[in-house]
């Protein structure tokens, strides 16, 4: 197999949480795993990052077509990470792997 043919996509994680070591920590391994990384310090940012502001849809819907995955933190403030893809999921935007890291 061509090994550009194994390499067609680097998946896109969405990495969301409040705590700045963890996200980098979790950028790092992600990074070394072959994935683009994008990472939101809260949900909110998350949501804007998805063109998800207040469940109405906003002009960044770009983003939210090239994100493969969302690895979330469970306890944030002002939205927890079980909220945050409830929301997501209720918007109807995303389809396919999701993941919740708790720490």
């Amino acid at each position: 197999m061509d090994s550009a043919a194994v390499h067609l996509e680097e998946p896109h994680v969405l990495a969301v949480d409040d705590n700045s070591l963890d996200r980098k920590i979790v950028e790092k391994l992600l990074k070394n795993s072959s994935c683009k990384v994008t990472t939101a310090e809260n949900a909110q940012r998350a949501l804007e990052y998805l063109g998800l502001v207040d469940g109405n849809q906003t002009s960044a819907t770009h983003n939210a077509s090239k994100v493969s995955m969302i690895i979330t933190d469970y306890c944030m403030p002002g939205m927890t990470g079980y909220e945050l893809l409830k929301k997501i999921k209720v918007s109807g935007r995303r389809s396919g792997n999701v993941h919740v890291k708790a720490s």
